[in-house]
């Protein structure tokens, strides 16, 4: 079986996890690529919710081996809080694998990602504060910590020596805070090792190893495509590749593998932090989808942005990653709109622009062109079935479909796992 990557194509809190959920029991290995606890998926289960930051959501389906991979930075304590409250509510989380060669964040690296932060002033990127810039950072400049080093004290203590060398000096005389010693990172760390020892292994080999037995393994991306490092809306974006390429530097597998790519739009558009966002609104419509879609981050609990679907995005997305099926969430909660804009355009210093500028200024400064739509009040959580859809929300699919670059193979109706409407199948 071909490698599955599922990525966001907005901003990011698209739902992937809904994605995830539909393919289920096909799927035998979840994998993680990307990002750290810096964004989160919530999954509904019946009755129950569950917020996840750093785990694969592929953790709450029983039989799926979840994998965190290279591309991954970890909080330990975090990885640990997570699996302890999973285990709590009955999930068996011992099947977890994760990378040797993840790197780790430490005190420091969330240190420094505060007060750089706070130091930008009216300039802040938006971070979550939660260190994964600062210890993507250090793997760049090779100075990281990586999951493999805990289990040998000499080079640990070597490399956290070598890091605050250099990051005291900017703690005391830049930002005037404390230095941090070796030894209570050393000693923080340590204090993991033995407990995390069981889940290390060498993951590359055995996603290998999977793909070569016919297993189906999905790469479910963190963040967005519009997030991603190089193909986002930099510098307001985050650390790592949140595009399906980044699946494969992320995880060891090669790009070959990789034959389906689905990504994930909300039926409207969302963004958190600082940055560009052409269609975002500031009135009682904005206000609509923030209340009605519950519009706050899994992970910070911060507003979300919202704005109305932009299609030219959708269409980048599509070619950056190679998209070959969307899955559309969210859908529901449009019902009860008379009337629903999506932008199809944008005007640029008077001038019509089809696709998103490359010019970071001119896409600060796109207005967007919009079509509307009729929109519809019948309830949508209990359908199952295209044409079970009312003719005007069946309109608005086909039409974003046509503008957005690939297929919509499904779409979300409801906050529920099974609330979904599948038009094609998202692996055969």
């Amino acid at each position: 079986m071909p490698a599955i990557v599922i990525i966001g194509a907005q901003w990011g809190d698209e739902g992937k996890g809904k994605a995830t959920d539909l393919l289920g029991s096909r799927i035998d290995y979840v994998v993680k690529f990307n990002g750290g606890n810096n964004a989160g998926h919530t999954v509904v289960i019946g009755d129950q919710k569950y917020a996840l930051h750093l785990l694969p959501s592929g953790i709450l389906t029983e039989g799926v081996i979840p994998v965190i991979s290279n591309g991954v930075v970890i909080d330990i304590e975090v990885l640990f809080d997570e699996l302890e409250a999973l285990t709590a509510r009955g999930v068996d989380v011992s099947r977890l694998k994760v990378s040797a060669n993840a790197h780790v964040i430490t005190h420091y690296h969330r240190t420094l990602d505060k007060v750089t932060e706070r130091f930008l002033g009216k300039k802040q990127i938006g971070t979550t504060g939660r260190g994964i810039g600062p210890t993507y950072a250090d793997k760049i400049n090779r100075v990281g910590i990586r999951i493999q080093d805990l289990f040998d004290e000499n080079i640990l203590r070597q490399k956290v020596e070598a890091s605050l060398n250099q990051k005291n000096h900017l703690l005391v005389k830049i930002y005037n805070r404390r230095a941090i010693t070796v030894d209570e990172i050393v000693d923080n760390l340590l204090s993991y090792a033995e407990r995390l020892r069981p889940m290390v292994t060498d993951t590359a080999l055995e996603l290998h190893q999977a793909l070569e037995a016919g297993k189906v393994v999905l790469f479910e991306g963190g963040q967005a495509t519009m997030l991603d490092v190089d193909h986002g809306t930099y510098p307001y974006v985050t650390s790592s590749n949140a595009t399906a390429g980044g699946a494969a530097t992320g995880s060891g597998i090669g790009p070959g593998r990789i034959e389906r790519v689905i990504g994930i739009v909300k039926a409207y558009t969302t963004r958190v932090g600082s940055g560009p966002f052409p269609t975002e609104l500031f009135d009682e419509s904005g206000e609509f989808l923030r209340s009605k879609g519950f519009e706050f981050g899994t992970t910070t609990g911060r507003p979300r942005r919202t704005g109305w679907y932009d299609a030219p995005i959708a269409r980048y997305s599509a070619r950056i990653n190679g998209v070959t099926d969307f899955v559309m969430t969210k859908l529901d909660v449009l019902t009860g709109l008379k009337v629903i804009p999506v932008c199809v355009a944008y005007s640029v210093d008077g001038v019509r622009v089809e696709e998103v500028p490359v010019s970071q200024s001119d896409f600060h400064h796109a207005v967007p062109i919009y079509e509307e739509f009729p929109g519809w009040t019948e309830d949508l959580t209990e359908v199952r079935h295209f044409d079970d859809l009312p003719k005007n929300a069946q309109d608005y699919v086909l039409a974003i479909e046509a503008m957005s670059g690939s297929r919509v193979s499904a779409i979300g109706v409801g906050p529920g796992r099974d609330a979904i409407v599948v038009r094609h199948d998202l692996i055969d």
